[in-house]
């Protein structure tokens, strides 16, 4: 246990028959997506060391981030934040923060370029969390969810190579002729 009273794991697929029900049901409490129990199998089948729970003192479920890391569209290593959520009685006590580092610092130790994710427009307890730990907005999503919400897209840059490559500039041209930024606005 850690100084809060929570246990802090890796996901564990021998237990899943332990975890499952309690973290489909915790994300579906949270976040307005309906996922099928496919989408969970197919994080947690392939990226489960990625995943991390919060459990209480009693072993039950009270937060938990499922994630992957993969090459993105045959570019830079990609890590993503699939799914966070925290039981309403135990917010505001880091248990989000720690679950999100968790994960991040496992993509990072894995060669991640970036990390990216999704959250609703009207999360802005999500949105501040997310900024802390140094993610930037990188577009809006007009009516990604199911529900209609609109969401952000958010991009934590690891590498000084996946920033560039967004803008277009290769790393092995001449730094003499960088390329041009648009006017700030």
């Amino acid at each position: 246990m850690d100084d809060d009273g929570l246990k802090y794991v890796q996901y564990d697929s021998s237990k899943e028959s332990t975890y499952l029900a309690a973290i489909r049901q915790l994300i579906s409490n949270d976040l307005s997506e309906p996922y099928s129990i496919y989408v969970y199998r197919y994080f947690l089948y392939q990226w489960g060391d990625l995943c991390f729970l919060a459990l209480d003192e009693h072993g039950s479920l009270v937060g938990v981030v499922i994630s992957k890391l993969e090459p993105h569209r045959g570019g830079p290593m990609r890590g993503y934040i699939a799914m966070l959520a925290v039981k309403k009685e135990y917010r505001g006590r880091g248990i989000a923060t720690r679950l999100v580092r968790m994960a991040m610092d496992i993509m990072i130790d894995r060669d991640a370029d970036e990390i990216a994710l999704e959250t609703e427009v009207t999360n802005t307890a999500a949105m501040k969390l997310y900024e802390r730990l140094g993610f930037l907005r990188s577009k809006r999503l007009h009516r990604y969810y199911l529900n209609g919400n609109s969401a952000f897209r958010f991009v934590l840059f690891i590498k000084e190579s996946a920033f560039t490559s967004r803008l277009g500039y290769d790393e092995d041209e001449d730094d003499e002729n960088p390329p041009e930024l648009p006017p700030s606005a």
